[in-house]
């Protein structure tokens, strides 16, 4: 299968590694600094591959190689809707990093563009195959639950301005968001995705405490009501001194508790069910080592997508996933500003929507 990487930053890392793992061929790469290309590659530690085309224009990429037939999408997230549709438009497959998009008017573009092409969408959403989390999801599924009460997401993390030097439109509103779009999306995911995905009402309240040199939010709360009956909660920060404490999800049922921590969901630190299970002793104290808050998600869920292409299936974490997530973000973010619960579905809402939200 013939791959092309949009986007070379921090995160690409990531998605050279998976490529590798995965053995699919890497056509070419494209940022518009060429700098970044033999930094990613040393980082990635997985060869330079010297065949390996190099663009400072997608479409220029797209346009010279029609043979691609996997596109990921690392950019900042500002540039991930336009580049998708283009990508999607032109019958390419295309794996979006988070957030798919910044506005519900073109994630839904997304979606619907994928439904109606057929080509196959994933927003890279990788925490979901975590082991601890897949651990979670199957003994959900199985009811070991039973009836939902509540559940929770704590991202507390820290992000200090050398972070934040690096690229300068992190925490802008057009090009990426604060905290919760950013650092503690992966988090709403898995929150939605365990308490039923379908949410009634959001009512959250964000701040900017110490990042004033940003213009998006540092600290973020809400309360989540589902149509099931069940209540999530979400608290994300970058404010965390002196550095990240913890991702970690929380969800209690009738019939069971469990507790998934470390920096980034990957540890099982409580798990109690009435109902026992041969697995338990295997689920109990769960540790999945991982180098980097990103976790070792990414080449699971780049072979997923692989297979889906192969089979012409959905893939395990699609475009209304990536939807999904970002709907909560903004559906926060419009509590925020209007100091009002918010009704879902969001059909209209975008970060830039919040632009002033904390100048004084």
């Amino acid at each position: 299968m013939k791959y092309a990487l949009i986007g070379c930053g921090r995160i690409a890392v990531n998605h050279i590694k998976a490529v590798s793992n995965n053995g699919i061929e890497l056509v070419a790469v494209c940022d518009i600094d060429p700098a970044k290309f033999d930094v990613m590659f040393e980082k990635a530690d997985c060869g330079n591959y010297p065949g390996t085309a190099r663009y400072g224009d997608y479409i220029a990429m797209l346009n010279e190689h029609p043979e691609i037939k996997l596109v990921g999408i690392a950019t900042e997230s500002g540039k991930h809707a336009e580049i998708a549709l283009e990508c999607i438009s032109r019958g390419i497959n295309v794996i979006i990093e988070k957030p798919m998009a910044m506005s519900m008017k073109d994630a839904d573009k997304i979606v619907s563009l994928a439904e109606k092409t057929g080509v196959k969408v994933s927003a890279c959403h990788q925490n979901r195959f975590n082991l601890a989390i897949q651990k979670l999801r199957s003994s959900l599924d199985q009811g070991r639950f039973g009836k939902l009460s509540h559940g929770s997401i704590n991202v507390r993390w820290n992000r200090g301005k050398p972070y934040f030097d690096q690229a300068p439109w992190r925490g802008t509103w057009e090009q990426d968001g604060g905290t919760l779009m950013n650092q503690c999306i992966h988090g709403i995911d898995l929150l939605r995705w365990m308490l039923g995905n379908e949410v009634e009402e959001v009512y959250g309240a964000t701040r900017q405490r110490f990042h004033d040199y940003l213009e998006a939010e540092d600290v973020g709360v809400a309360v989540l009501k589902f149509k099931n009956g069940a209540v999530g909660t979400v608290e994300g920060t970058s404010n965390v001194y002196p550095k990240n404490l913890e991702e970690t999800l929380y969800i209690f049922g009738e019939n069971g508790t469990v507790k998934v921590g470390g920096t980034s969901t990957n540890n099982i630190d409580v798990w109690n069910f009435a109902d026992k299970s041969h697995d338990d002793a295997v689920a109990q104290g769960l540790r999945e080592a991982v180098n980097n808050v990103y976790g070792n998600g990414h080449t699971a869920l780049y072979a997923d997508v692989i297979d889906a292409i192969k089979n012409d299936r959905k893939p395990y974490v699609d475009a209304v996933a990536g939807r999904n997530a970002l709907e909560i973000v903004l559906a926060i973010y419009k509590s925020q500003k209007t100091g009002l619960p918010v009704k879902l579905p969001l059909y209209d809402f975008a970060s830039t929507d919040m632009a002033g939200e904390f100048e004084e």
